[in-house]
């Protein structure tokens, strides 16, 4: 089994067409080990709200989409283990806080952070932050 960080970047990309959609799809697959802190929840739902006020998802189609995500095998982590951490990261790196979460994750953890959030990835220093580009994981 191989483990990720995925990001709400790429969990919505599950559900959602978009640029990258195909290659966050290769996650779902069975040799994979999915984990997120808690706030993918908020910040996917955020993400389908925003397309929900531009008239590109219907309140039904967000709903379902969320309950559709919480069906998916993923290990969901407690941001409150993760704050400390967090925090040095946001920090030393004057990143967000709710990215710096994703990031405490991938470090405690021990395995690479999956993002297509191009700022983000580009701000840490790419693969040499322990961040995986959503085009590159790795293929079977």
């Amino acid at each position: 089994m191989t483990r990720f960080v995925v990001d709400a970047s790429v969990a919505v990309k599950w559900f959602l067409p978009e640029a990258y959609s195909e290659d966050a799809l290769r996650l779902l697959r069975e040799e994979h080990t999915l984990l997120a802190p808690d706030l993918l929840w908020a910040e996917v739902g955020n993400i389908l709200w925003k397309r929900k006020r531009r008239n590109e998802l219907s309140v039904e189609g967000g709903l379902a989409i969320l309950r559709d995500l919480r069906r998916l095998p993923l290990q969901i982590h407690s941001c409150d283990d993760l704050a400390d951490r967090a925090w040095d990261i946001a920090n030393s790196r004057d990143r967000s806080f709710y990215d710096s979460l994703y990031m405490a994750l991938s470090h405690h953890q021990d395995c690479p952070m999956v993002t297509a959030d191009s700022k983000l990835f580009n701000a840490m220093g790419g693969a040499a932050s322990g961040l995986l580009w959503v085009e590159d994981i790795p293929a079977k």
